[in-house]
């Protein structure tokens, strides 16, 4: 099988032409994309997609998972139920590919107010960072074995504090440094492994704060770009770390966020 240390991307509203250029690199490649049924995840399947690659998504639940295969006009996007908290459902649902050259890991949730609770807690941070670990690792011989990579999903909570997701913010927190770890770990099976750190991205999970002027006002007056960020926006980068170009990046957490993390 030939090695690639390749690419993905594009999205729901870009037309196929726009992926044109990353075919080369991905058509016919088998990529998994968890969390991959709303938000970020859906955006980034479907741009896998676009670029002609074989596409696995998975969410939580059949109804996220039947909602999203009865909206696409075809059925070239596989979406399938996975518990991330399951170590032997991982295993299992991984195991049953022949191949996989990409996974991008966006499975995650979010309770705010919430998270102070140990329980909730315990819940947000096995869902997002124990599963990202448990997929990796269930990923590993596929990806050594077609030269492929992994891109997390941290985000800016990687790096500052959240009072209101103490939970979100030390399982990002950890995927950040999941991310240098396991680049460390799988350098010597020639697997890659990179992240991409989210700003404030207009998706179901942020819409409470963007219906709220209290907080979405100072979100965008400390965003130097002054908006809120699109799902589209962050393709170009993992895009970039899935291609060949980012050959000898790995380790790396990239933030996407209109500069918010600058201010």
């Amino acid at each position: 099988m030939k090695k690639w240390g390749w690419g993905q991307i594009m999205l729901t509203s870009l037309s196929d032409k726009s992926a044109e250029w990353a075919r080369g690199w991905l058509e016919g490649r088998r990529v998994l994309v968890t969390g991959g049924t709303g938000g970020i995840g859906r955006a980034i399947a479907a741009a896998f997609h676009d670029a002609g690659a074989i596409v696995h998504a998975t969410g939580a639940t059949e109804l996220e998972c039947s909602t999203c295969q009865s909206s696409q006009s075809s059925e070239d996007i596989s979406y399938h139920v996975l518990d991330v908290r399951s170590n032997l459902a991982v295993k299992e649902f991984i195991a049953g590919f022949s191949d996989l050259h990409v996974v991008v890991n966006c499975a995650g949730i979010i309770q705010r107010g919430a998270e102070r609770d140990p329980d909730i807690f315990d819940r947000v941070v096995d869902i997002n960072l124990n599963g990202t670990m448990r997929v990796c690792e269930a990923s590993l011989d596929q990806l050594s074995a077609s030269g492929g990579c992994i891109i997390n999903i941290a985000s800016m909570l990687s790096y500052f504090g959240g009072g209101l997701v103490p939970g979100y913010s030390a399982s990002k927190g950890g995927i950040a440094q999941l991310t240098k770890s396991l680049a460390i770990a799988y350098a010597p099976q020639g697997v890659r492994v990179n992240a991409i750190a989210p700003g404030w991205i207009a998706t179901p999970l942020t819409k409470p704060l963007q219906d709220d002027p209290q907080r979405s006002g100072p979100i965008i007056a400390r965003t130097p770009l002054a908006r809120w960020g699109k799902p589209e926006d962050l393709q170009g980068m993992i895009l970039f770390l899935a291609s060949p170009h980012a050959a000898f990046m790995t380790g790396t957490i990239i933030p996407v966020d209109g500069g918010y993390s600058i201010t």
